[in-house]
């Protein structure tokens, strides 16, 4: 109080250049300008608190977009407060050393938009966002003052720019895009006003409570000496009040001008979009009533009868056949937008009782053929049930061969970060022992073979006619894959260099499964799977990994093949990125994002498919994908949407056109589908699966005990199965020891390098056991694939050409 009380508001005195200074840090609305100002002299150090640029350079407004100045930042105990140069811009504070370093060393920033801003005395400014907190003091309560103001002003217009960011929806489109920008404009500069009005009411209760601390205290004085200071006080917040409260009047009258300004145009608005609301009811209504009274002269006619029998229906939006009712208003028309960057399907029906609408223009009128959608039902008909009949078809074959259903409950075992760090300290990344309480009792071979959960999706495919068809299949199992992972948050065992893995289900489900690591430096695994029922897959996959802070980002790099023996046709697509959240702090879960474009090289179909990433701000349904089939000629024919973690679904296009102009100047497609049909609809969980580290049903059988597999299979990893069984302690000790052995044949090989350097020979490296590397003739990438040998190899149990890994 009594740096604040120094400054007067006597002519000619200190106290006028800090009354003046503080006048410059709120802009006179009243008459829309800036009074003059003044520079306050520097104090410690030489610079201002934190109003003063520059030596006789004004301070910003903090009502302005930027506001610079000194303050003093607390660092540790030894140096206490040390003075800083502080730049708020757009919502951001940050601060420097001098103010040379603006151009290149930035020593911190905060957020304004989720930071606490509190004061803790006459000076001092507390900011807090998270973990980190700023313990900022100006050399004056003014100064201060002027600080908190341009800091909560920012802060609101910060937060006032997020939340106008997060609600922008692109599903109303207004007459013209004049309009709906005007429009948008308009809402934002009111919200802009309010906010405004806000902030004031907030700076107005908090200088209204500290002028009536001052006037308490006025009153109590008995000193006439003291009386001159209280005063002078009185004085500072009664100005700071009064600059606020006019700040707040102009912001209101600013606000009623623009609502008197707007509001005629705005009901003349609202009152055309009811009659377009209104006129559109009562078309589709219309159209209803014409497709009805049609329907039934066509059942009337003699000639007709044969063929609208012939005509069922197997969804909503499909005909009903003769025997049915006499109206047919259950019939459903959806309407998708099509692919634009971001795609956004918008589901509407023709049904006037439902009243379910979209933003497009188009009628529930039909140019396409309704029937074309049954006849493919032979295959899509099958799918809709398959989830839970071949669920219990394979139930029963689980049963049969004995596979376990079960495996030991996970051990409730707490992690000490603290002995994982001090192991860390001086050794190399690649050295650091990991702990298997990271992992789940499954290696990445095994991981990879789960892919093949939902291999009913390729027998499916095989039976198709329609190139784009079975693309619809094969973009529903690419789909699948991504369905195991979302509680799998465990990083499964990384493999060691030889490792390979089988499942066997040719006479189960009619495929064999082979998978081998290939190399170590970087991780790549080859996969190869053979179904007699008509289709070879076939993969190598190398993990790209970043780690940034909070989540870790996992790129999945390389192809993906599938062949179907009868047809020819030859899919190629590629994986999209898993990102684990909260690594740090927090529950971990696991996001999808990206696209997939899987192309059929042979036909050259194409379909697009778009994971939407997670985000807290989106209406959007989570883990949303989207896509279109489309043939060589880029017509699209099927609408792929759901989601990755539940069921797919595939609607036939019957028509298209050309929608409104987007707000990015691109004009959106609009497809009119059928109903749509689920392709897809994943497992239910095993019962007591949290404890079992959410496996499926699939996955509890992998690492199951077999006879007759190879000496390299991962079943017979040591520090897994011990793993599996709850000896973590014991699994980490033979972790080690496998890790150690395998760096060992490293050092080997490396040496052998060496030596074949120096001799002049060439040294092949390591060769995989059963794939070997050629150029793929599609994509022409290098690549492994499966060379032949291993089952032959197992029918006679010879694996003399197994290395010793374990």
């Amino acid at each position: 109080m009594g740096k604040a009380a120094a400054l007067c508001v006597g002519s000619g005195s200190t106290g006028t250049r800090g009354l003046v200074s503080l006048l410059s840090a709120v802009p006179c609305l009243g008459c829309h300008e800036l009074p003059a100002m003044s520079s306050e002299p520097g104090g410690r150090g030489g610079g201002g608190g934190g109003g003063g640029t520059a030596a006789g350079a004004p301070p910003a407004a903090p009502g302005s977009d930027t506001y610079k100045g000194w303050l003093f930042k607390w660092t540790n105990y030894l140096k206490g407060y040390q003075r800083r140069w502080f730049v708020l811009s757009n919502g951001l504070l940050s601060y420097y050393r001098t103010q040379a370093e603006m151009a290149h060393t930035c020593r911190g920033t905060i957020n304004l938009s989720t930071a606490h801003i509190d004061t803790e005395d006459s000076c001092n400014i507390v900011l807090s966002n998270g973990g980190r907190t700023y313990h900022l003091k100006a050399n004056s309560e003014v100064e201060r003052q002027r600080w908190v103001t341009a800091l909560e002003l920012a802060k609101a217009k910060a937060i006032r720019m997020r939340n106008n960011q997060s609600d922008d929806s692109g599903d109303e489109e207004p007459a013209s895009q004049s309009d709906k920008s005007e429009l948008h404009g308009t809402l934002k500069t009111l919200s802009s006003k309010l906010e405004d009005l806000s902030t004031c009411n907030d700076l107005i209760a908090k200088h209204g409570a500290a002028l009536q601390r001052s006037l308490s205290e006025l009153e109590n004085l008995k000193l006439p000496a003291e009386s001159g200071e209280k005063i002078k006080a009185v004085n500072e917040r009664a100005t700071l009040f009064r600059i606020t409260s006019n700040a707040m009047i102009n912001a209101c009258r600013d606000f009623l001008d623009l609502a008197e300004t707007h509001s005629r145009k705005w009901q003349r608005a609202l009152q055309y979009e009811r009659e377009q609301r209104i006129r559109l009811e009562e078309t589709i209504e219309q159209l209803a009533k014409q497709h009805n009274s049609l329907e039934r002269a066509c059942r009337g006619a003699p000639g007709l009868s044969a063929s609208s029998t012939g005509i069922t229906s197997t969804a909503k939006g499909s005909v009903q056949s003769a025997k049915g009712e006499a109206s047919d208003e259950d019939e459903e028309t959806e309407y998708f937008d099509a692919m634009e960057d971001a795609p956004a399907f918008i589901t509407v029906t023709a049904d006037p009782k439902q009243h379910r609408r979209s933003g497009s223009n188009l009628s529930g009128a039909s140019e396409g053929h309704p029937e074309d959608w049954n006849l493919d039902d032979n295959v899509f008909e099958s799918s809709n049930q398959s989830s839970y009949n071949e669920s219990t078809c394979k139930d029963l074959l689980l049963f049969k061969k004995r596979r376990r259903t079960r495996i030991p409950n996970k051990p409730n075992y707490s992690l000490n970060l603290w002995s994982i760090m001090k192991n860390c300290i001086g050794k190399e990344l690649s050295k650091i022992p990991m702990p298997v309480n990271f992992n789940e009792p499954l290696s990445m071979l095994q991981r990879l073979t789960e892919d093949l959960e939902y291999h009913e999706l390729l027998d499916k495919a095989v039976k198709c006619e329609s190139s784009t068809e079975q693309m619809c299949f094969v973009a529903a199992f690419s789909v699948s894959s991504y369905s195991t992972t979302v509680h799998r948050t465990a990083k499964p065992f990384n493999p060691l260099l030889g490792e390979t893995y089988e499942l066997d289900r040719l006479e189960e489900f009619g495929f064999r499964s082979l998978c081998e690591q290939v190399s170590h430096h970087p991780p790549a695994a080859a996969h190869h799977v053979y179904s007699k029922r008509g289709w070879t897959l076939w993969q190598e996959i190398t993990i790209a990994s970043k780690f940034r802070g909070k989540y870790l980002s996992i790129m999945p790099l390389g192809a993906i093949h599938l062949e179907f023996h009868s047809s020819g046709n030859h899919y190629v697509w590629r994986k999209v990125t898993s990102t684990v959240h909260n690594i740090i702090v927090g529950k971990l879960w696991i996001d999808q994002s990206g696209e997939i474009e899987i192309v059929n090289h042979k036909s050259k179909d194409k379909c697009q498919l778009k994971f939407t990433p997670y985000s807290y701000f989106s209406r959007d349904v989570p883990r949303k994908v989207t896509g279109v089939v489309s043939d060589a000629d880029g017509k699209a024919h099927y609408v792929m949407s759901g989601t990755w973690d539940e069921k797919m679904e595939c609607s036939k296009i019957v028509h298209s056109s050309h929608g409104s102009t987007s707000t990015e100047g691109k004009q959106k497609t609009v497809y009119q589908t059928l109903s749509p049909k689920v392709l897809w609809k994943k497992y239910p969980l095993p019962v007591n699966a949290e404890n079992m580290y959410f496996f499926s049903d699939l996955a509890l059988t992998l690492n199951e005990p077999e006879e007759r597999v190879a000496p390299t299979d991962s079943r017979l990893r040591p520090d897994q199965r011990l793993m599996e069984s709850g000896l973590w302690d014991e699994a980490n000790v033979e972790k080690q020891r496998l890790e150690e052995k395998q760096r060992a044949v490293r050092r080997r090989r490396e040496a052998e390098a060496v030596e074949a350097l120096e001799e002049g020979k060439d040294y092949e490296g390591y060769i995989p056991l059963w794939f070997e590397r050629k150029v793929d003739a599609v994509t022409g990438e290098l690549i492994c694939v499966y060379k032949g040998g291993y089952w032959e190899a197992k029918e006679k149990q010879d694996w003399s050409l197994c290395p010793d890994i374990f």
